[in-house]
């Protein structure tokens, strides 16, 4: 298969042609369709995720399933087989482990206790890795079944691609972890992809207010038309203080934090009323410290709640993000801001890193023709 490769932090990822393995025991083949570059995955070529090189990247991916153990799927309850549209998640869902058995599945042993699968060779003997598990900027994805779902749907693939990150972690933000009430405030701290998923929830949540906190002020007018009643420009004056003059003094009731880098996740504390809530969705170092102020912790009652993939049960919130995309309430248009082919992948990976991009998505895999002059 073809597939960009990460082969040294911080340089171009070179196109290579790999040796797939073949699918073992409770493993899908699925080919590719779309896949979406994330931020995360700048990160990740930046050194700041703890990958190890060589390493195709990309953590979620759609397509269609070509193989998978015992011909289909169906006898283990994941409704899919040959031919059919699914979602390759980063996050696992075994439905074995304690915390799949606890109803944490966003903690699934799968994700945290074992090393990113080897799921090829490159020309040189070397075994490469699969990011997340997926290793979506590829023609193909060798994944485990625990992170492979049935979608049944119409919308575009770019649209879809998204539902195996930014969609259902910005819903489940919203909904499974702040579990915002009707007429709420609401802040969100970042108004990338993540941040505006966040804004669409916390709306169709029925927040009275929404604000959105963003240096690029094209984000912050994507977010208005999302709906965002309010935005904040940090350069314009301290945006606590923005804050708290949009809420009564207070505070928001929620704020999320959506950006990653210590001073985002200082200012969502500090934006939160007393007895609030915040939820902590950013990572920009897999080292990262964080200093907070010990008041705000443990006298003035927060809600402190990590948030990873929203925690999203996947068999339930999948179905319920595709239902509000199909009905219009969930909005990817905006969001999807280029398309790529594989060729192009460092195109879009400097445009994540550059803020260019809210979702560029690689829509084609397949090496092109050269055009004719």
């Amino acid at each position: 298969m073809r597939a960009a490769v990460l082969e040294a932090f911080g340089a171009p990822m070179p196109v290579r042609e790999l040796a797939l393995r073949d699918p073992g025991e409770h493993e899908v083949l699925v080919r590719t369709v779309a896949a979406p570059f994330c931020s995360t995955d700048w990160l990740g070529w930046r050194a700041m995720r703890g990958k190890r090189p060589p390493v195709v990247l990309g953590h979620t991916a759609l397509g269609v399933v070509e193989r998978c153990d015992g011909g289909g799927a169906h006898a283990h309850g994941r409704g899919y087989g040959v031919g059919d549209l699914v979602v390759v998640a980063g996050t696992p869902q075994c439905d074995e482990c304690f915390y799949c058995g606890i109803g944490r599945p966003d903690q699934c042993a799968r994700l945290s206790d074992r090393p990113e699968p080897v799921v090829a060779t490159d020309p040189a003997g070397r075994p490469v890795r699969a990011a997340g598990g997926v290793g979506a900027y590829a023609e193909f994805v060798l994944a485990d079944r625990s992170q492979v779902w049935p979608v049944h749907s119409s919308l575009p693939a770019d649209q879809l691609s998204l539902l195996g990150c930014g969609i259902t972690t910005g819903h489940g933000a919203i909904v499974n972890v702040a579990e915002v009430p009707p007429g709420a405030s609401v802040v969100v701290v970042g108004l990338g992809h993540l941040g505006l998923w966040c804004v669409q929830a916390a709306r169709v949540a029925g927040a009275g207010r929404i604000i959105g906190v963003d240096l690029l002020a094209e984000r912050r007018t994507t977010a208005a038309g999302l709906g965002a009643t309010d935005v904040v420009d940090p350069t314009q004056g301290d945006p606590v203080e923005q804050v708290r003059s949009l809420t009564e003094g207070r505070g928001a009731d929620v704020v999320v934090e959506a950006a990653g880098p210590e001073q985002a996740v200082q200012q969502a504390v500090a934006m939160s009323r007393r007895a609030g809530t915040v939820v902590l969705t950013g990572v920009q170092w897999a080292e990262g410290r964080i200093s907070l102020p010990q008041n705000a912790l443990a006298i003035h009652g927060r809600r402190i709640l990590s948030c990873q993939n929203g925690q999203s049960v996947m068999s339930r919130d999948l179905p319920r993000c595709v239902e509000l995309l199909e009905s219009g309430e969930y909005d990817a248009r905006p969001i999807v801001t280029a398309r790529y082919t594989l060729d192009r992948i460092n195109e879009a990976l400097y445009a994540s890193g550059e803020f260019r991009d809210l979702s560029g998505v690689i829509t084609s895999f397949r090496q092109q023709p050269p055009t004719q002059e």
